[in-house]
């Protein structure tokens, strides 16, 4: 019974100390699977990747566009958005002009007219800087020579003279603010001359005319001459009115003397100053 009692004792020594190896082990184990070299280096390489690959990604969303050689880089400063407005001026436009002046007589014509006044209105296109074309209706009043008035028994006398022409303009300096240009054409005149009598006078002591003789004449006439101009500014440098003063000479293929109607060729310099646009 001793050695049977003996033998069971040992029996339960060796199981205790049995399972107390093996929880130690597997607490080893354990410890060893999260602790060892190899997978601290392998966890800390994996972390560097991570974090390499997520600040490449970041820089490739916030600086794409110069990553992008297709994108252009934004113009530097607050005024890369800007642009010169004359440079988007086009080429062809509507032009317009007004304006007024005087009359000189030239030549033989002299004994036949006088000085007086013109008032010019027209309109056309601005093929280019250099070149517009326009169309202009003038009005020319000027008055007969005393000695006239006295041949043909009249108080006063004037000459009228109504035209519808074609008109280039030629700019020489066209990137000039103050340029020079050359303008001349032709086409269809009207020319009246009158005599006119004293009838009486109005309610203000200004005398009152009649006209005792007339006649008229309708040809084609011509005109040349140069001119001034000069561009105004603008809000931004990009004004498109001009003023301008030019001096033309003028022949109209009027009938000559011993013609019906005739006075001879009419020979004149109008001066007129006025805008363009």
């Amino acid at each position: 019974m001793l050695i049977f009692g003996s033998s069971l004792a040992m029996r339960r020594f060796a199981l205790g100390a049995a399972a107390l190896l093996l929880s130690a082990a597997a607490v080893q184990a354990q410890s060893g699977t999260f602790s060892t070299p190899f997978h601290e280096s392998a966890i800390s390489g994996a972390g560097s990747n991570f974090t390499s690959y997520s600040s490449s990604t970041d820089f490739a969303f916030t600086d794409s566009s110069s990553a992008d050689p297709a994108v252009p880089a934004s113009p530097a400063g607050g005024r890369g958005g800007q642009y010169d407005n004359r440079g988007q001026r086009p080429g062809l436009r509507w032009g317009f002009e007004a304006g007024g002046g005087f009359n000189a007589p030239v030549g033989n014509d002299i004994p036949y007219i006088t000085w007086g006044g013109n008032l010019t209105i027209g309109g056309g296109l601005h093929l280019s800087r250099e070149f517009t074309i326009l169309g202009e209706y003038q009005f020319i009043a000027d008055k007969l020579p005393g000695a006239l008035v006295a041949a043909g028994g009249g108080d006063t006398g004037n000459a009228h003279i109504n035209s519808i022409t074609f008109a280039p303009v030629i700019d020489l300096f066209p990137n000039h603010s103050t340029s020079v240009y050359l303008t001349g054409g032709g086409g269809w005149y009207h020319k009246s001359t009158n005599w006119n009598v004293l009838v009486g006078y109005d309610f203000y002591g200004y005398p009152v005319y009649a006209t005792a003789r007339s006649f008229s004449s309708d040809q084609w006439g011509a005109s040349g001459g140069l001119g001034f101009s000069h561009r105004l500014g603008g809000v931004y440098g990009d004004g498109t009115m001009k003023l301008f003063a030019e001096a033309r000479y003028l022949w109209i293929n009027t009938p000559p003397i011993g013609e019906p109607n005739g006075l001879g060729r009419t020979k004149l310099i109008p001066v007129t100053f006025g805008v363009r646009f």
